[in-house]
């Protein structure tokens, strides 16, 4: 029963999806590399930015992005490259929180 517990602390932490950003100054510090397009066609994820906290909920990767002040209160850390080459994947923001989402799949292990 201890292994159990123990076990479930040790991997719940990893389980969390992550949805309160915080964008970094420097490439080095940052989880993802993230490229923002200005087409929502070319896009891997369409992200709302919302203004309060409780709507990023960490159990959904649904792109619905909080940006937190400091580092320590953000689920992953993003920076923002000048390249589409130099990033993880491709966003495309949105005024509407019922357009965020996944467009490709297949990245989206990425947030997790």
């Amino acid at each position: 029963m201890k292994q159990i517990l123990l076990f479930l602390f040790i991997l719940l932490p990893f389980c969390v999806k992550a949805q309160k950003v915080y964008s970094t100054r420097y490439a080095y510090q940052a989880d993802v590399k993230v490229y923002v397009v200005d087409k929502e066609y070319k896009a891997d994820l369409v992200v709302y930015r919302t203004d309060y906290s409780y709507n990023a909920k960490a159990n959904e990767n649904k792109g619905i992005w909080y940006f937190t002040d400091h580092e320590y209160q953000a689920d992953k850390k993003i920076f923002f490259v000048d390249r589409e080459y130099q990033a993880d994947i491709k966003i495309f923001f949105t005024d509407r929180q019922y357009q965020a989402g996944w467009k490709k799949n297949d990245k989206k292990y990425i947030m997790y």
